[in-house]
Formats: structure tokens, C-alpha cells, sequence
């Protein structure tokens, strides 16, 4: 495999499959089947998951909530994400670890770095929820972070779009896709991969980002294999 320890983001939408909001069982199983494949194969695997299909901080601000209070309302909606999945994942047989960058003892170990390095080098899944700890802050944000602070080889963001395309493709059909492109021309472009911290975070770190389809079948493995699957950003 040509990545050994990878960081996977994944949004909280995708979790909801064809529903409109929450979890789809059905859903969370493909994922945690296609991640087992990944770690059958020795490659060391930390998630970093939204918290959209529940509660999104700024849309709460958008109807006049406070931004701070929204914003942890989003990070409890990450963690309630993360016990899904680990639950899922448990089901496949696959050792898990659920860190939270916001106290909840009773549910998830507090985020340690070098407790997550170790858990990873044990063969643990290793999810973390409750975004950076602090409000303003995406979960993109948050996934660049903790893959900086795991030593990952790459950041694997796992989509319903393939890839990185010169415009929306579901809206655009003559949208053409990229096969790869560099962190500065992502810029020059304006094209959207994540959020402005988050993407200049990852280029300070020379930390590529690759874009793929994580709802086809088998793209994952693909992907960590070192198939030319989706997009890669890179310098």
C-alpha cells in the first residue's frame, strides 16, 4: 500500500445516505466495510467525521443563534457521528478508539496525541470527534490538525463528487475534473476543496489531499493503494 497511515474525512451528510437528516444504518455499514478493507491491509487509519446531518453551528447563527453556542452544538453533533461509526466499525471486528477534543469522559477518551499515535500503531481505528475544541473552527480544520499532529501521510476527504472539477459537475455537465492539481493553483482557481485555514494549514505541512467518491465500492483501497483515483492536491 503505498500510504501507511492515512487521516479520512468524511462530512456528516454522507452519513445520511438517502435520507434528509440523521444516520442511515445501512450507510454506516458500507463505510465501516470498505475501511475494514484498509485496515486488513495493515495501513494505519484515523477519521476525522462532521457533524452536518445533525446540527451545522453556522446555520444556527444564520437564524439568529449565538455563533459560539451553535458552534458546540456542532462539535456534540461530530461525537454523536463518532459513536456511530465506532459502533459500526466494532461490528466488522475492528479494534476502535473514540478521542474527543471536548471532555466527555464517559464516552470518549480525551484527545492525546500520543495516546492516538499509539493506539494507531496497534492497528486501532482511531476517531476523532468533537472538531479542534474551539468554536470558528471547521471540521476540515480539524481533520489537517490532527493528521499534522499523527504524522499522516495523507488526508483522504471522502465525497459523493469523484474529484476536483472546474466547476460544480451535478450542476455543470461539461465540468471537467482534475487528475491532479497543486495547493497554489486549487487558489489561483478558487476552486473549493476545504476552507481557507484548513487548506493553507495542509500546504505549510507539504500534506496532500486527496478528493474520491467515498460512496463507490472499493475506492477507498483503491485509493490507498495508490491508484489514480479522484484528485490529488499536492505542491
Amino acid at each position: 500500500m503505498q500510504y501507511k497511515r492515512i487521516l479520512l474525512k468524511l462530512s456528516g451528510e454522507a452519513l445520511m445516505g438517502e435520507r434528509q437528516y440523521g444516520i442511515d444504518p445501512k450507510r454506516l455499514k458500507e463505510y465501516a466495510e470498505e475501511i475494514k478493507k484498509v485496515v486488513d491491509q495493515d495501513v494505519q487509519v484515523a477519521i476525522v467525521i462532521g457533524g452536518g446531518n445533525i446540527f451545522r453551528g453556522l446555520a444556527g447563527a444564520s437564524n439568529g443563534m449565538d455563533r459560539v453556542q451553535g458552534d458546540h452544538m456542532g462539535m456534540l453533533a461530530t461525537v454523536i457521528n463518532g459513536l456511530a461509526l465506532q459502533s459500526a466499525l466494532e461490528d466488522e471486528g475492528i479494534q476502535t478508539r473514540l478521542q474527543s477534543a471536548i471532555k466527555i469522559n464517559e464516552v470518549a477518551e480525551p484527545f492525546i496525541r500520543r495516546r492516538a499515535v499509539r493506539h494507531l500503531e496497534k492497528g486501532r481505528v482511531v476517531i476523532f470527534g468533537g472538531g479542534t475544541g474551539n468554536p470558528y473552527f471547521t471540521t476540515d480544520s480539524a481533520a489537517v490538525l490532527r493528521a499534522i499532529e499523527i504524522d499522516a501521510d495523507v488526508i483522504l476527504k471522502g465525497t459523493r463528487v469523484d474529484g476536483i472539477y472546474t466547476s460544480d459537475p451535478e450542476k455543470n455537465k461539461d465540468a471537467r475534473k482534475f487528475d491532479d492539481i497543486t495547493f497554489e493553483d486549487v487558489l489561483k482557481k478558487g476552486l473549493k476543496v476545504m476552507d481557507t485555514t484548513a487548506f493553507t494549514l495542509s500546504q505549510e505541512n507539504h500534506l496532500p489531499i486527496i478528493v474520491f467518491d467515498m460512496n463507490k465500492k472499493g475506492n477507498l483501497s483503491k485509493v490507498v493503494s495508490g491508484e489514480n483515483i479522484g484528485t490529488k492536491v499536492n505542491l
